[in-house]
């Protein structure tokens, strides 16, 4: 929010997967949740410069990406875009950070200044609000339902919560795909092998989940101390991995997309029968880490219920 001369940031918003998912389509937390400060402080000085050298009177939103490299370990942050214009996040900042955006953007471009409307002062939210989109996959049987940088989703939904984890559970919920909460069996197929993929695997072995997975998966996690047991792949063998969902053995599936646009594809035909028996699924190693957190969460209790306005009263 800027009057032309001074700007007010009420909130950065953390896309929970990684670059390369449209910002529509990405489950997003405020505050950030896993940003340095260091990043931070530069995503707000690229904001208030570029607002500033815009002219911006009004609202603008921005997109940034962080890449992490050997070089710049601690991340090096890049501009995408700059829009002086409202966008479908200012309901959710102003819903979670208690600030109604489009009420004082209008003031600023009736005239009023930041400083006179109290807004030069650090804002500070001690919990967590996660966006979740809701895509229409269940309607379109033949699609595959991976996410990528073209946008599909129809909607959003809001989970609140004082941990990043609990309000990630509460969003997926409210999407209609709601993650378990007792311990059960959990389908891990991989193409992107990483140390956070076999981190998020071991959390869910140690809640208690018993980890299926195809056998070169199941080898590479036994490799980094889980224990997997292997599932043949489709039409290798019985049961194989559609077996296992048809017959409603699992309760999550892990399947991150082998990068073939084939509706035959192994991975997309594990995709879309997660989608026809109900089966909670992820795409992206961001969202099975952010899950196996939310599901810890849940397990410890998912808390008292809290108004709005309680939320909004701890807001510094």
């Amino acid at each position: 929010l800027s009057d032309g001369t001074d700007i007010f940031i009420p909130a950065i918003m953390q896309h929970v997967e990684l670059a390369g998912i449209h910002s529509g389509d990405s489950a997003c937390v405020l505050p950030p949740a896993g940003l340095s400060a260091r990043n931070q402080a530069t995503i707000l000085d690229y904001t208030r410069r570029i607002a500033k050298e815009l002219k911006v009177v009004g609202l603008m939103n921005m997109q940034f990406a962080i890449e992490f490299t050997k070089d710049e370990p601690e991340g090096k942050v890049y501009v995408i875009e700059a829009n002086p214009r409202a966008s479908r996040t200012v309901p959710l900042v102003s819903k979670v950070g208690g600030v109604q955006m489009a009420g004082i953007a209008t003031h600023l471009m009736l005239g009023d200044t930041v400083k006179s409307m109290g807004l030069d002062k650090r804002h500070v939210v001690p919990y967590f609000g996660v966006k979740e989109a809701v895509l229409p996959f269940d309607k379109f049987p033949e699609v595959d339902p991976v996410l990528g940088p073209e946008m599909r989703s129809t909607g959003e939904v809001l989970g609140l919560a004082d941990t990043f984890g609990l309000a990630y559970f509460k969003s997926q919920e409210a999407a209609g795909a709601p993650l378990p909460t007792k311990p059960g069996k959990v389908l891990v197929s991989l193409s992107e092998k990483t140390d956070d993929a076999a981190e998020a695997a071991k959390k869910l072995a140690d809640l208690g989940f018993t980890v299926f997975a195809t056998e070169g998966t199941a080898a590479w996690l036994r490799e980094h101390g889980v224990a997997a047991y292997v599932v043949a792949k489709i039409g290798e063998g019985r049961p194989d991995c559609l077996d296992v969902i048809k017959n409603r053995e699992v309760s999550l599936i892990v399947n991150t997309p082998s990068g073939r646009r084939d509706a035959r594809a192994d991975d997309c035909r594990i995709r879309q029968n997660a989608i026809k028996y109900k089966v909670p699924y992820l795409t992206t190693v961001a969202a099975a880490c952010a899950a196996a957190e939310g599901i810890e969460a849940a397990m410890s209790g998912k808390g008292e219920v809290k108004s709005l306005q309680e939320y909004h009263a701890t807001i510094s």
